[in-house]
């Protein structure tokens, strides 16, 4: 029988002693798992919860499990120290954040491993679920421990923790395993049965299997059009802000460049383009579904995509209105343009981001770039004319190019570089400068890594001369990238490193925050031949730990293409349809698929309220009167936890995902016009908290109500809502302008405690301990009414009766 955590009694007032307790307590918009499937998984993300519901890949694999019938797929995220701690303290094993469900309890535990060093946040979450770290030591009673992303492209490292490797996209072959494992678990299969026909699957590597191939959707151009009107990729949607806080369209899948130090240009080859009508759909169902007015067209390089000014042009037309605003987060300078800029900018101005990696041209052509001084530029002396002041640049040192031959050293390159740009622009820059680390499966996995020492003289050198000059710049740790490096190319003696890190104190050491250097230090010292053998060069063809992996890219066209970084020359044939140097990805079921749809004529525009029966049309300017709808609510429950920046953020998008007629402000950053009585400490139930509302129209409160109720997350309920036609000339009271105080009771029939706004939280003050509040007292916000207090709703109703004019309409209690 699994064991299903509750956190409210589990913990309760314990996660006020933690920091963002929301992290673990779940109850979003959305959740989907289910305590009913017979076959229970789990997908776990190895760093924090902001991070974690920023990337598309878990949610692509929660969405779509849930989907499944008799699949359930909760969420679970590495804890910070400070909750593991709490957790091993009261015997309470990491759980799913939507049902509550023991991660030790369930069939299948999914790790998705984006970046190396968060492997210590994967074995974190075992230890913390009570489950073996190593392999070896798991049987009946124990989920399989499966892992998949980019990472374990070389899978020998983490060998020793991970029970099976998926190798490649989940999309479609993932999902049909899974439901075959379903079935089998409903007919009684143990685990033993069900690891077996895991290990079986051609994309699946196991301990001792000689080859598994990478999986690629076949159908990933034309999914959108199969799935218009279902929910995937979109749920849940996180309560507090996360470290991605938009919506994200994937437009396209690879790249049609071949960088040689790109491990995902490799890794996701072909390039598969979605057309620009399932783009629309898929645009229009995340913001509808979401909430989200910020939306991130995907991909390795997003100017690449073809038609995409047309796109973006399709894209604004419909849904400016809804002050959404769309963004291009990878644009190669060679296919960067102001009129995408501008267009991108509609809504809200974006930066300026320029990816030059290596300043000379003959190093741009070893690493397969066509970059130059003249176009960035170019670009930004258009820029500056239309506003812009600023712009980021990217650089790497480390690259495997030739100092000796070029007369200069990557540093001074870089300086001068820098220096040249900004006296033709003016530009002052915010630059980073990271550490590059050679990939497995790409040209450059046979490269040397930049030696520490000369790696850290680099980066100062670049800091200091840069910095003098105004410009800000931020460097990559060059000792976490010799880190990165022994993991990414490691066999599996690296698997014991990494367990002798973790059992010494290693935790999310993907933060700066939480690395511990002392350890790894002491740990690669002690292995310093190991290490050195890992992060230095090999010999082009020479055989690699990661050759039981099948990428696709055959190992002749990436000895080719090493060949031809040493000579700095550029490739004539990039991935796309009329390519003539295969590379050994297409096939007939496998194909190169570019967007053909090109839209000349403007669609519908979109405004708030369109998805209401009856459309408000928007107005050409904000009406001459204002239209408020002041309304109450709980926050309860599970919603406790969340702080009050989080509660202004829900209800903004709960009414996007609501079609109200919303009012936004005006600026580079629109925003509902939403204002709150008072903040609410952490912990703090509430059945009063007070708000208001602006509207372009007038709009009934009881269907406000009835709207977002429906799109709030768990624990948050509008109770009252109260409408108000406020004339031109006539003060507009803010909710704040009129606060008294607050009532605090405990469900008696008297209250417990009033307070005007002037003392502090009820309990709060009197403990010092925020948790004496927990569970113990609800808050109701009280208005000033004269030299006492009354209801929010009397009090504002009377303000605008006193001036002579009937202001109020409606008043719509709760049923």
């Amino acid at each position: 029988m699994a064991r299903y955590i509750d956190t409210l009694t589990d913990l309760g007032g314990l996660l006020l002693t933690v920091e963002k307790p929301a992290r673990y307590t779940g109850g979003e918009y959305g959740m989907l798992a289910k305590t009913d499937a017979p076959f229970q998984t789990v997908i776990a993300f190895p760093d924090l919860y902001e991070l974690g519901m920023s990337n598309q890949a878990l949610k692509i694999l929660y969405n779509r499990l849930n989907a499944l019938d008799g699949v359930s797929c909760d969420r679970a995220f590495a804890p910070a120290p400070d909750f593991e701690k709490l957790l091993l303290e009261k015997g309470i094993p990491l759980y799913g954040l939507d049902t509550g469900i023991a991660l030790c309890d369930t069939d299948m535990l999914m790790f998705t491993l984006g970046y190396e060093l968060g492997i210590t946040g994967a074995l974190t979450m075992l230890e913390t679920a009570n489950i073996p770290l190593r392999a070896e030591e798991r049987g009946d009673g124990y989920p399989i421990v499966i892992a998949g992303g980019p990472c374990v492209s070389n899978p020998l490292p983490y060998a020793r923790f991970i029970d099976a490797f998926w190798i490649g996209e989940a999309e479609d072959a993932f999902f049909r395993l899974a439901e075959k494992l379903a079935g089998m678990k409903a007919g009684g299969a143990k685990r033993e049965a069900l690891a077996a026909r895991i290990a079986s699957h051609p994309s699946v590597w196991v301990r001792g299997k000689k080859k598994a191939v990478r999986a690629i959707d076949a159908n990933f151009a034309a999914r959108g059009a199969e799935t218009v009107g279902t929910v995937e990729n979109n749920f849940p949607v996180p309560s507090m802000r996360i470290t991605q806080h938009h919506g994200v369209v994937e437009i396209m899948r690879g790249c049609p460049n071949g960088c040689r130090f790109c491990h995902a240009g490799v890794w996701y080859r072909p390039m598969r383009q979605k057309d620009a009508d399932t783009v629309e759909r898929e645009a229009s169902g995340c913001i509808a579904k979401t909430g989200y007015r910020e939306i991130s067209l995907s991909s390795l390089s997003s100017g690449d995509y073809r038609h995409i000014e047309s796109l973006i042009d399709r894209l604004n037309a419909k849904f400016a209105g809804q002050r959404v605003s769309f963004q291009l987060p990878s644009l190669h300078i060679s296919t960067f343009s102001l009129p995408i800029l501008e267009k991108i900018s509609r809504v809200r101005k974006s930066g300026l981001t320029f990816a030059v990696e290596t300043p000379l041209d003959s190093w741009q052509a070893a690493v397969n770039k066509r970059i130059d001084m003249a176009s960035v530029a170019g670009i930004m002396a258009e820029a500056k004319k239309n506003g812009w002041r600023q712009a980021k640049l990217y650089f790497m040192i480390g690259l495997p190019v030739d100092e000796e031959a070029a007369g200069i050293a990557e540093d001074d390159a870089i300086i001068a570089f820098v220096k040249k740009l900004s006296r033709i622009t003016g530009f002052k820059f915010s630059i980073n400068v990271g550490v590059f680390v050679p990939k497995p499966h790409t040209p450059f996995q046979w490269s040397a890594q930049i030696e520490e020492g000369k790696a850290r003289q680099a980066l100062r050198r670049i800091r200091d001369s840069l910095k003098r000059d105004g410009h800000k710049v931020s460097v990559h740790d060059p000792f976490t990238a010799t880190v990165e490096g022994l993991i990414s190319r490691g066999d599996e003696k690296a698997g014991e490193l990494i367990e002798d890190a973790y059992r010494s104190g290693c935790r999310l050491d993907a933060w700066s925050d939480f690395f511990r250097e002392d350890v790894w230090r002491r740990v690669l010292g002690e292995n310093a031949g190991y290490a050195g053998r890992i992060t230095g060069g090999r010999k082009a063809g020479d055989s690699l730990p990661w050759d039981v992996i099948q990428s696709h890219t055959s190992g002749n066209r990436l000895k080719a293409e090493y060949e031809r970084a040493r000579n700095h020359s550029t490739s004539d044939t990039l991935c796309g349809k009329e390519c003539a140097d295969r590379c050994g990805v297409c096939s007939d079921e496998i194909q190169v698929i570019e967007n053909d749809v090109y839209t000349e004529k403007n669609p519908e525009i979109l405004v708030p309220g369109a998805a209401l029966a009856g459309t408000h049309p928007l107005p050409p300017s904000p009406p001459p009167e204002t239209y408020r709808i002041i309304f109450s609510f709980s926050k309860e429950g599970r919603a406790v936890f969340l702080p009050h920046l989080a509660l202004i953020e829900v209800f903004s998008m709960a009414a996007l995902r609501a079609g109200a007629p919303v009012l936004y402000t005006s600026g580079f950053n629109p925003a509902p016009r939403l204002d709150f009585a008072a903040p609410l400490s952490i912990g703090v139930s509430a059945h009063g908290e007070i708000a208001s509302v602006d509207t372009f129209c007038l709009f009934s409160g009881g269907d406000f109500m009835l709207l977002l109720n429906k799109v709030l997350p768990e624990g948050i309920l509008i109770t009252d809502a109260l409408n108000c036609v406020i004339p031109p000339g006539v003060k507009k009271h803010s909710m704040a302008s009129l606060l008294w105080g607050f009532q605090y009771d405990s469900g008696g029939p008297e209250p417990d405690y009033v307070a005007a706004a002037g003392e502090k939280e009820y309990r709060v003050s009197r403990c010092g301990d925020a948790r004496a509040v927990y569970g113990l007292s609800r808050r109701r916000v009280l208005a000033r009414s004269g030299d006492g207090w009354a209801s929010y709703f009397d009090v504002y109703s009377a303000l605008y009766r006193q001036a002579g004019r009937p202001a109020c309409t409606e008043r719509t209690p709760i049923a």
